[in-house]
């Protein structure tokens, strides 16, 4: 598999709400400026339960890729609609840093207005309520 294609299963995965384990490494770590950084369990969850918050509905775009040997850096756009009804869209900068043919860090920037606003008070209302 090529280094593009390794990004663009993630993408895959992430609209699925689950990216497969083969594609990442076993120490990943994820850093997004809404969330901080994350160990791989961390992120595989935060990713179960975004995709609960959208009914499975958020589509990754790959829009441009620009690829330096084992760092890719992937232009993004997302769309879908939430649980409330409400539409999502946003953009998004993903850094990738691959070693020996995996993912092992990805850093994500994206406008974080619109997860505060939109994502984020469902994600605490599933929370609490599978607590």
């Amino acid at each position: 598999m090529t280094n593009s294609q390794l990004v663009e299963q993630f993408l895959a995965g992430l609209s699925e709400g689950t990216v497969d384990d083969a594609l990442l490494s076993d120490d990943m770590v994820f850093w997004s400026v809404n969330s901080g950084q994350s160990e791989k369990a961390r992120f595989k969850q935060g990713i179960a339960l975004l995709a609960q918050v959208a009914n499975n509905s958020i589509v990754y775009h790959l829009d441009s890729l620009i690829v330096d040997g084992d760092r890719l850096v992937a232009e993004v756009s997302s769309e879908g609609t939430l649980i409330d009804g409400s539409s999502l869209e946003n953009q998004h900068v993903f850094l990738f840093t691959l070693r020996q043919g995996r993912i092992a860090e990805v850093r994500e920037f994206m406008n974080q207005y619109v997860v505060a606003e939109k994502v984020a008070p469902l994600m605490q209302k599933l929370m609490s309520q599978q607590s």
